[in-house]
């Protein structure tokens, strides 16, 4: 089996490419180790705190932590007129998470994954270990090439791609019974959603997608668990400490497992209305609700026009986000 048959083929629609997306969280730990200096500073508690909805599933929590009040008002109107899909962007899933969703809820799902998976992966153990070696190899050499991530955010995904092409490499991917256990549980959790389009989302809103989309992320962290990959072990595991802090600005050191590999970074963060939040996340958001006032999507005049031709609920424009 060469490269090119992993990176293509079917594969790419079906419920295996959520494996592959959410393999960026997923870490094991096998003891327990010490706490970081600084675990008990205010900042470094706030950043441990963000990661508590996860491990508890509650997306809606996990999203209002995150941001402020205002901001969360302003993403939930952005998200209901298809400028944003955040706090999807966050997460370690695809970012067409509506078109996914109905993929998985098809009357033919199942069968034809299945299908997919032994047209592609049965039984290719040392193919993929191959191609998980080669594009680890690739993804670093063309995240050190980049300048345009700060240098710490690509020290941080250079470490995430060596820990998870490593994991690849030995992980139990081509087992069928594991596949066609994961893909029913995908499948059977998709339906549960009842989202089967970008425009569910829409329709839904924010707070509503994300209440829905809560049990469908514990499912997902259950098929990891098959492979290996354990996401509330690593989020058990996860530990942060002080670095420094200068007034209602802060650096905080975070360290989780993953894999044979321990994953290191520093995080910025800053204190507004009395609250900690990740500065990154603060800027990207800021830009997102910037960019949704000043710039209309560029399908939004055509949605508004059939909208308004057509006896449909206000509420169901059926838009699609241009962009997160």
């Amino acid at each position: 089996m060469s490269l090119p048959t992993v990176r293509t083929g079917r594969f790419q629609s079906a419920a295996w490419l959520l494996l592959a997306a959410l393999c960026v969280s997923g870490c094991q730990r096998n003891e327990t180790a010490p706490a970081l200096p600084g675990a008990k500073a205010e900042p470094a508690a706030a950043m441990q705190s963000m990661t508590l909805p996860l491990r508890r599933n509650d997306l809606v929590a996990y999203a209002r932590i995150r941001v402020t009040p205002a901001q969360y008002t302003q993403l939930e109107a952005a998200w209901r007129s298809g400028a944003s899909r955040w706090p999807l962007t966050e997460l370690p899933l695809p970012n067409e998470v509506g078109a996914l969703l109905g993929s998985l809820s098809a009357p033919d799902a199942e069968r034809r994954m299945q299908q997919a998976f032994d047209a592609e992966l049965a039984g290719q153990a040392q193919g993929i270990a191959q191609a998980a070696q080669s594009l680890g190899q690739f993804g670093v050499h063309y995240l050190r090439s980049r300048n345009d991530y700060p240098p710490e955010q690509r020290a941080h995904y250079v470490q995430l791609v060596d820990a998870l092409s490593a994991w690849a490499a030995t992980a139990p991917l081509a087992d069928r019974p594991r596949a066609k256990a994961s893909i029913a549980d995908l499948v059977a959790a998709a339906r549960a959603t009842g989202i089967t389009s970008d425009a569910d989302l829409q329709r839904l809103g924010m707070e509503e997608s994300l209440r829905r989309l809560g049990p469908f992320w514990e499912i997902c962290k259950k098929v990891l668990e098959r492979y290996d990959l354990s996401i509330d072990n690593s989020l058990d595991a996860l530990r942060t400490g002080l670095i420094k802090q200068d007034g209602d600005t802060a650096q905080v050191r975070l360290r989780y497992p993953l894999a044979a590999h321990d994953i290191d970074l520093t995080v910025a963060l800053i204190k507004r209305d009395g609250h900690w939040y990740q500065l990154q996340t603060q800027n990207q958001v800021q830009a997102l609700l910037n960019g949704s006032q000043a710039a209309p999507l560029p399908n939004a005049t055509v949605a508004s026009e059939t909208a308004a031709a057509a006896p449909a609920k206000p509420s169901n424009t059926g838009q699609r986000p241009a962009g997160r």
